[in-house]
């Protein structure tokens, strides 16, 4: 004898959920962005300071400077996502799942384009006529952990943000378009610091929205994407647009077709093929920051 639940019957929802994930790009517009980017290699030409020679006596020959010249080189990557829908599966589901499997192929670009802004400016940048020289983030554009920790490893502080700010100021560097990158965490320990809290100092009441829109002179972007150092030290940037070029050489183009190879299963298809590089290294400034 067969017991009740038997007769019971499973019902299941009739579209797809997009689970948690960040669906967007959102550090392309902070960066310098070139959508004419055709070649294996593209330099982007720089023309560094002058100085002017005070002349001391009549008839003086003129001096001669020469020119100091420099460029930055980019280089392609290509990537690609691709997703098959057997056509077997496709009869015993009540949905299409097509326009999900392209929207998380989407979502996967804009991801895919702030990964490589990330480690464009902590990474290497390639320099020189053929661009063969290697070219770090100096030391001296690094904030250590302990900054403002009277010794001891901190997060993100008052002391760190004005340390940034000190340095791209010293450069010289525009006041317009500076950047502050950060995670969670982050955002976390400047909402429980009270200049940052409170209106007194802040035309924005940041802990009405629970988030920070500009401080301190940088505009504050809050992204998953900065990894850790060896110390599990969080490595987050402050930085001006002109410091960073994102190279288009693609932008994302997702096809859906069929695979007559495949049984004419449906592919699901999406590439984009980018490159980037840090332009000058008085623009970026390195922030660690402890998240024990």
């Amino acid at each position: 004898m067969a017991t009740p639940d038997t007769a019971f019957v499973q019902q299941y929802q009739d579209a797809i959920t997009m689970l948690a994930q960040q669906m967007n790009t959102r550090l392309r517009e902070r960066v310098m962005v070139d959508t004419n980017f055709k070649s294996e290699k593209k330099f982007y030409e720089q023309y560094a300071s002058d100085d002017l020679v005070e002349l001391s006596t009549r008839y003086q020959d003129t001096p001669i400077q020469l020119p100091d010249h420099r460029r930055r080189m980019v280089t392609p990557r290509y990537f690609v996502g691709n997703t098959l829908e057997d056509p077997t599966d496709a009869k015993q589901m009540l949905i299409d799942p097509k326009s999900t499997y392209m929207q998380a192929k989407q979502a996967a670009a804009g991801r895919k384009i702030d990964d490589l802004i990330v480690t464009t400016l902590g990474g290497n940048a390639f320099t020189g006529k053929t661009g063969s020289t290697s070219q770090a983030l100096g030391s001296a554009q690094q904030i250590a952990v302990t900054v403002g920790g009277g010794g001891s490893d901190v997060g993100m502080n008052k002391a760190k943000v004005l340390n940034a700010k000190r340095l791209l100021d010293a450069a010289e560097v525009e006041e317009e378009d500076r950047t502050m990158g950060i995670t969670a965490r982050q955002l976390e320990d400047m909402l429980n610091i009270t200049e940052v809290a409170s209106s007194d100092y802040n035309v924005v009441k940041a802990l009405v929205q629970g988030e920070l829109n500009t401080w301190c002179g940088f505009q504050w972007v809050r992204t998953q994407r900065f990894t850790t150092d060896g110390n599990s030290d969080r490595l987050c940037y402050a930085w001006q647009k002109k410091g960073l070029q994102l190279a288009i050489s693609k932008e994302p183009e997702g096809k859906i077709s069929e695979r007559p190879d495949k049984n004419y299963a449906w592919q699901v298809y999406l590439r984009i093929c980018l490159g980037a590089t840090r332009l000058e290294e008085a623009r970026v400034v390195e922030i660690a920051c402890d998240e024990s």
